[in-house]
């Protein structure tokens, strides 16, 4: 299990609310208990530039923000997260798993802001050296339930509606009928379910 989690690009996606950042920090546990070398980041951020373009995406005061700053925000602080930390960390032969990554941008900007998601991935085959993990883990989870969660003060995607985050969910789910390398879990079972089925989809692909 060692050997075969060595070099690995794991993302964990989903809606606002999905559950992924806790899951995510317990995925990395696992690992590490494993005998891997282990890398968690988050996408945006984990870098002085990535966290600089967080604030700026994220801010509700921007509200004047058009999909494609957006996107090319999220593009270049995934672009630099790349060339400074996922990459050294995959040639070392630690094993990544990241909070969001392309899959994202594929349902916000792409589908839910209309820019299409064919055309985010000719952008991201542009600025990325590695456009997909070797494994995606969506975790599915209904509008109303993933509102509920969210208790604290919203970003400025959180922000953006109850219709358009209908669309986010339709477009992650859009995404794993297309790619035999995401899979959907379940996000509205408790945190040890969720994250054993998380678990079962790493122990397919290796």
């Amino acid at each position: 299990m060692k050997d075969k989690l060595a070099g690995k690009f794991i993302v964990l996606d989903g809606p606002d609310g999905c559950g992924k950042t806790t899951q995510v920090k317990l995925l990395a546990e696992w690992i590490g208990e494993r005998g891997a070398r282990v890398l968690a980041l988050r996408d945006p951020g984990a870098t002085a530039i990535g966290e600089k373009i967080r604030r700026i995406l994220l801010n509700p005061e921007h509200i004047a923000m058009s999909v494609r700053t957006e996107l090319l925000l999220y593009m270049a602080a995934r672009a630099q997260l790349w060339e400074e930390k996922i990459a050294p960390a995959l040639n070392d032969g630690k094993c990544v798993v990241l909070d969001r990554w392309l899959s994202s941008t594929c349902a916000y900007q792409g589908y839910a802001g209309g820019f299409g998601i064919e055309n985010v991935i000719k952008v991201a085959e542009r600025c990325l050296e590695k456009v997909w993990p070797n494994l995606t883990v969506l975790l599915d989870i209904e509008v109303q339930t993933a509102a509920k969660r969210l208790n604290r003060n919203l970003d400025r995607m959180e922000q953006k509606g109850r219709e358009y985050h209908k669309k986010v969910r339709q477009g992650f789910r859009l995404l794993a009928e297309h790619y035999s390398n995401i899979v959907i879990v379940d996000g509205t079972e408790d945190i040890e379910k969720v994250h054993k089925w998380i678990i079962q989809a790493l122990q397919q692909l290796l």
